[in-house]
């Protein structure tokens, strides 16, 4: 029988995978995606991840990769203003990182099962069965929900996910080339009328992760995240003509949500990551608290499967990262509003929001 399941293949779901496989671990990752995604997300490791990669071994593969500094090049009313050189991690984009952690856990002989949809789970004292949308039933004496931020293990514990957020988007995202525009800067532009436009050039690729204020309409309705409106934003703001932005391969949106899971055990099934907490993106912490979260989670379960640990054990994993994504969601929620009002100063740009 598989001694962990593990729901969700981010960077949560595969340091946990990769941890327990390390030590002998009988480990299955499901996903719902049909396949490995290739969108820069989550862009910064900080040390204590890059701590937790060292013991996996994948640490020198992303260092290989990444940029351990980046300059802020920020602009006002399309002016350049200053240069500000940061070392807030290693810059990396989160497909890379989820490639890296792949490669590891395969060649730990465990593959990442995609398509696989999870619809149901029950528990006893013996483990948790987990049905899935084909009509699949795994037995596992564990399993990890890393699912996301719309968690479906968490909906299916009716764990409720307390907190606050925005009903409209703050940001819209993506991947694009600009060529033309120097890769040597985190281009940050910033307007007198409020909103702006960033782009940083993601490590390993000729691509920039764009982030920006989402474009309205004649109506003052957001409009969805597109090249031509993506076009339009950096025209206002970075007031360069001769850049067009070319072929983009991620288009999102992100909302201001501040939110915990109550607990994050219920019986044999535990969540990390994005499935217990979600928080604003201000100094780069989700990500890298999802990793701690999978280092934890992998030493209480690890224990468990090796006798040493009760339920006073499993309850540790609760008791450590329940206060650390409580302080978290304040941090970054202190970070953000740091930030929205600093850019507004020409010459400040996202450095506002770190430590």
């Amino acid at each position: 029988m598989t001694d962990v399941l593990i729901a969700g293949s981010g960077p949560t779901g595969l340091t946990l995978a990769c941890t327990l496989a390390l030590q002998g671990a009988a480990v299955r990752v499901i996903d719902r995606r049909a396949a490995p995604h290739r969108e820069s997300r989550g862009k910064t490791l900080r040390p204590g991840s890059l701590e937790v990669f060292e013991e996996l071994g994948v640490a020198g593969p992303l260092m290989a990769v990444g940029s351990s500094g980046v300059v802020l090049r920020k602009y006002f009313d399309g002016a350049h203003v200053n240069d500000t050189p940061v070392d807030g991690g290693l810059l990396i984009g989160q497909w890379q990182i989820e490639e890296a952690l792949r490669e590891r856990l395969a060649a730990l002989g465990v593959r990442v099962e995609y398509g696989a949809e999870l619809t149901g789970i029950t528990q006893d004292a013996a483990g948790v069965r987990v049905e899935l949308a084909d009509g699949t039933v795994i037995g596992a004496g564990y399993l990890a929900g890393c699912d996301g931020g719309r968690s479906t293990t968490r909906k299916l514990l009716g764990i409720p996910f307390e907190g606050s957020g925005q009903e409209e988007p703050a940001m819209v995202l993506g991947d694009v080339r600009a060529p033309g525009l120097s890769r040597d800067f985190w281009h940050q532009w910033f307007t007198s009328e409020g909103g702006g436009i960033l782009l940083c050039p993601m490590p390993g690729t000729d691509t920039f992760q764009l982030q920006a204020t989402p474009e309205q309409d004649e109506r003052g309705e957001l409009v969805p995240p597109s090249l031509e409106s993506f076009q339009r934003l950096f025209d206002r703001c970075a007031r360069m003509p001769g850049i067009r932005l070319a072929d983009p391969t991620w288009l999102s949106t992100w909302r201001v949500n501040v939110r915990m899971a109550t607990r994050i055990r219920e019986g044999r099934v535990f969540l990390a990551g994005d499935a217990a907490h979600v928080h604003p993106i201000a100094g780069g912490l989700g990500m890298n608290t999802g990793i701690q979260d999978a280092a934890a989670l992998g030493r209480t379960l690890a224990a468990a499967l090796a006798g040493e640990a009760g339920e006073e054990g499993l309850d540790a994993y609760q008791v450590e990262r329940l206060p650390v994504a409580a302080e978290v969601l304040a941090d970054t929620a202190r970070r953000y509003e740091r930030v929205v009002a600093a850019v507004r100063t020409p010459g400040v740009g996202t450095e506002a929001g770190l430590d």
